[in-house]
């Protein structure tokens, strides 16, 4: 069975919901391998960076189950791909994408061999983030976030 109900994963999805709270400080970074279905998609596309392995196959698949996506994946992913058209087919169909096709449309950035060097690539990235200046980091994810919600205006007036 795909899942038993919505709410048996509510306590992972509100955690990583944090990370698009202006008072969360972390920076999450997801290395997404194999079949990377439904839930999969909820948690990764509230990720701050995603990173997909060669074998990564994604699916929107609550449709297949009788099921609207319903733990974030319609409200982020058309965000993310900055793909309306794309989003509405995914989530309509269930059909499965490529981390090709997920890197084409924006989805990941990088499509890496495996899911070892994808844990790799995705510590390098996270030690560089670290040896920034914690302040100017932390400032940056906080207007990116702001940002994603509010006009230029009040991004450059109101934050």
């Amino acid at each position: 069975m795909l899942r038993q109900s919505p709410t048996q994963f509510q306590p992972a999805q509100n955690r990583i919901n944090l990370s698009h709270d202006l008072t969360y400080t972390a920076r999450v970074i997801c290395v997404l391998h194999g079949a990377s279905v439904g839930i999969a998609i909820d948690i990764s596309s509230a990720c701050d960076i995603r990173l997909a392995a060669q074998d990564a196959k994604f699916s929107i698949k609550e449709v297949d189950i009788g099921l609207a996506a319903d733990l974030g994946t319609l409200q982020r992913f058309p965000r993310i791909v900055g793909n309306d058209s794309w989003t509405r087919e995914l989530a309509f169909t269930g059909r499965f994408f490529s981390a090709n096709e997920a890197l084409e449309k924006g989805f990941v950035s990088y499509v890496v061999e495996s899911k070892e060097s994808g844990v790799s690539k995705a510590l390098d990235i996270a030690k560089l983030i670290a040896s920034k200046s914690p302040i100017a980091v932390q400032g940056t994810k906080n207007q990116l976030d702001f940002a994603r919600d509010h006009t230029i205006r009040e991004g450059t007036t109101e934050y």
